[in-house]
């Protein structure tokens, strides 16, 4: 297959992942979501195998190189704000004592729930995936490695 069709193929599985990820949440079962998740990497994992135009040149390698380099460089930076901040709305909550009654109660209640933690998480995550294509794609422009097909 080729890499751009192999770049489709991953799309797709990432979008059965989200349709059984919400799933999961509806029927509340974990284990759905979890050993789906590691059956898609296995099933990405052997597709890329397959893949006949696959480019492995110096220069392919130096864009990955330079792009996973500048992608942890500022993401760590996001990853640790939003950290911080979870953090504190975390520490901000009552521990077990309920608050006094407010004249005016706040809509939603001040109660986290865990799920917005893992949501948080996985945003970040997604982001991190598009700053790196954003900087593969930069340093693609910047070395002269385009793909024709």
């Amino acid at each position: 297959m080729k890499q751009n069709t192999f770049y489709l193929l991953a799309g797709f599985i990432g979008l059965i992942e989200v349709g059984l990820f919400w799933v999961s949440v509806l029927i509340r079962e974990s284990m759905l979501i979890t050993v789906s998740f590691v059956v898609g990497i296995l099933a990405i994992y052997v597709a890329r195998g397959r893949i006949s135009d696959k480019r492995d040149d110096e220069r392919s390698a130096l864009i990955t190189r330079k792009a996973g380099a500048r992608t942890l460089e500022v993401f760590w930076i996001l990853f640790f704000a939003v950290s911080l901040g979870s953090l504190v709305m975390g520490f901000a909550t009552p521990l077990g004592i309920p608050p006094p009654p407010r004249p005016f109660p706040k809509s939603p209640p001040d109660e986290p729930h865990i799920g917005y933690f893992g949501l948080l998480q996985m945003v970040l995550l997604c982001g991190m995936a598009f700053l790196y294509i954003g900087f593969r794609l930069y340093y693609a422009k910047k070395y002269g490695d385009w793909d024709d097909n």
